[in-house]
């Protein structure tokens, strides 16, 4: 049984799933990727794409933890058939992260994240709220 260490005892480690959103426009593959919103990402393009994903809620099916997040994040609706299982991922933080490709379309500009808040600047006492994601983008 895996687990994070903390102070002198194990909690279990975070489990995360997400959606992989592609579609296929004159044969070419293109993925839909995620920029994380906030401050602490707001000049950081390498390492910081990613796809959406949240944490599972308890006894939530991971699937329905990742197209829960999806719409979260994103605001683009989930399709309901076509979902190709893609595996899993332990990242270095111990959090094992699921992910599910999906075909589908979407407008980067539609873009509708949910907010967080957090205190902004450091130290400041000042809570400010920020979009989750604050882009999206097709790849090839």
């Amino acid at each position: 049984m895996g687990g994070v260490a903390w102070r002198g005892g194990f909690v279990a480690a975070a489990v995360s799933a997400g959606l992989l959103m592609y579609r296929t426009p004159s044969d070419r593959l293109e993925v839909l990727i995620a920029h994380p919103g906030g401050p602490l990402w707001s000049k950081r393009d390498d390492g910081a794409w990613t796809i959406p994903k949240g944490l599972r809620e308890a006894d939530e099916d991971l699937a329905a933890t990742a197209a829960r997040e999806f719409v979260e994040e994103t605001g683009f609706a989930v399709p309901a058939t076509g979902w190709i299982p893609l595996g899993s991922v332990r990242q270095r933080s111990g959090k094992t992260v699921h992910a599910w490709a999906v075909p589908g379309e979407a407008a980067p500009a539609e873009l509708r994240s949910n907010p967080f808040e957090m205190e902004w600047p450091p130290r400041s006492g000042r809570r400010q709220e920020f979009p989750e994601i604050d882009r999206v983008a097709w790849c090839e």
